[in-house]
């Protein structure tokens, strides 16, 4: 967990790269019906799939019901018993630590290998997280499909590197690099656009950069961070 004083460190060394929040035209999130379906269209429209977006203070995960899971299956293979599935990206480093100190923070700023870590719910993920921390996106079947083989290809080895920081969570070696300009949250960002969320990835690099615009795709009011209920040990990453 960060102090008060490593986030205004954070936001002093990142002031200059950060792109000013815009507002999203529509919250209309499944693909258009191509023209000439008309009613047919209509009546056979696309099943939808829930994906869950979960904030940890600084840093937002991805999550999904573990019956959805097509392409992130053979992952979710390791938690038979798991009703939801969260993966969240983070510095490889900052994540294994024992002491979120100094210099281990001010280490994950420079560009360096990354973990993805997997949480598996046996409950709701508002009871795991606070049902002020979740918000609920519904998809079409291909774009939460098209969010799964972003995060499988994040992926860089399907065997576990390492045990998580709590029962029930992996973590996975991650082929991308997390630095300063590509965090936790960029990574999040990035897994939406493959899906053709409409939301900005460029510049987000704080969780409240993602988190103002899947609140506007919700439909519902941002709220003041509060702190998890369930999952308050996992580390977030800086």
């Amino acid at each position: 967990m960060l102090s008060i004083g490593s986030g205004r460190l954070i936001a002093v060394g990142f002031a200059a790269a950060m792109l000013a929040g815009g507002s999203l035209a529509g919250r209309t999130l499944a693909r258009p019906t191509p023209a000439g379906e008309g009613r047919a269209g209509l009546e056979h429209a696309e099943p939808t799939t829930t994906v869950y977006l979960a904030r940890r203070k600084w840093h937002i995960d991805v999550g999904f019901a573990a019956v959805d899971l097509g392409p992130l299956a053979p992952v979710s293979a390791e938690f038979p018993a798991a009703k939801y599935v969260f993966f969240g990206f983070g510095d490889r480093h900052y994540f294994l630590a024992k002491n979120h100190n100094a210099p281990i923070f001010l280490g994950a700023l420079w560009p360096g290998p990354a973990l993805i870590l997997v949480t598996s719910l046996q409950g709701a993920p508002a009871q795991a997280f606070g049902e002020a921390q979740v918000v609920e996106l519904g998809l079409s079947t291909a774009q939460a499909r098209a969010i799964q083989s972003f995060i499988r290809s994040s992926i860089a080895d399907p065997a576990p590197y390492a045990n998580g920081p709590y029962e029930g969570s992996l973590y996975y070696a991650a082929r991308q690099r997390y630095s300063a300009l590509h965090t936790c949250n960029t990574w999040a960002a990035e897994a939406l656009r493959a899906g053709d969320v409409p939301v900005r990835a460029g510049g987000v690099v704080f969780a409240s950069q993602l988190w103002r615009q899947v609140r506007k795709l919700s439909g519902t009011r941002v709220p003041a961070p509060g702190v998890p209920t369930l999952l308050s040990p996992a580390p977030e990453s800086p």
